[in-house]
C-alpha cells in the first residue's frame, strides 16, 4: 500500500507511517506528536482513543523520542496487519517512570511464537532492545483474533 505525501502529512508507505514534518515535542507534546501518527489509521476508519493525565509529565527529550518511535512502531504494526477498527493509546505517570500502552481489537498473533520465530517482528526486537537499553520494559500481550496490546515502560530518574 503505497500513498502520495505532502510535506505536512503524516502518510503510511508500504504499510509503514511516515512523517514528514520535524517531531516538536515542545509545541505538540509528547501525546500530539503520538497523535499525528494516528492519521493515517483514522483515514482507513479506525477509531483512536486517548487516556492520558490532565497534568504534565516532564519528561526528557530523548524518553519522548524513544516513547515516540515506540508508538510509531506500534500503530505501523496495527495500520498494516491488525486491520484494527478501534485502538486506544494511554500515555500515564507510573512509580519513578512513564508508561506507553497501545491496543487494538485487531487481528491479534501469537505472540510467543513470534518471539521465539527469528525471521518476524524486527521491529517489535528492536524497539525492545532500544528500551531495555534505558532501564524500561516492554510487553507483548496478543493472541489470534483476539487484538493485541504493547506497554512500553520507561523509567524517570
Amino acid at each position: 500500500m503505497k500513498t502520495a505525501t505532502t510535506l505536512n502529512e503524516v502518510t503510511a508507505i508500504n504499510g509503514v507511517i511516515t512523517d514528514q514534518q520535524p517531531v516538536d515535542f515542545h509545541a505538540l507534546g509528547l501525546a500530539g506528536c503520538i497523535d499525528r501518527l494516528a492519521a493515517p489509521l483514522r483515514r482507513q476508519g479506525t477509531e483512536v482513543h486517548w487516556e492520558t493525565p490532565h497534568h504534565g509529565i516532564e519528561i526528557s527529550s530523548g524518553s519522548a523520542s524513544l516513547l515516540y518511535h515506540a508508538a510509531k512502531e506500534v500503530l505501523s504494526n496495527a495500520f498494516k496487519y491488525a486491520h484494527a477498527h478501534d485502538i486506544t493509546v494511554r500515555l500515564a505517570a507510573v512509580y519513578h517512570g512513564i508508561r506507553l500502552t497501545v491496543t487494538d481489537n485487531g487481528a491479534g498473533f501469537d505472540s510467543q511464537a513470534a518471539a521465539a520465530d527469528g525471521n518476524h517482528g524486527f521491529g517489535l526486537r528492536l524497539m525492545s532492545i532500544a528500551v531495555n537499553e534505558v532501564g524500561g520494559e516492554v510487553s507483548i500481550a496478543s493472541k489470534p483474533g483476539n487484538g493485541t496490546c504493547v506497554t512500553v515502560t520507561l523509567p524517570l530518574d
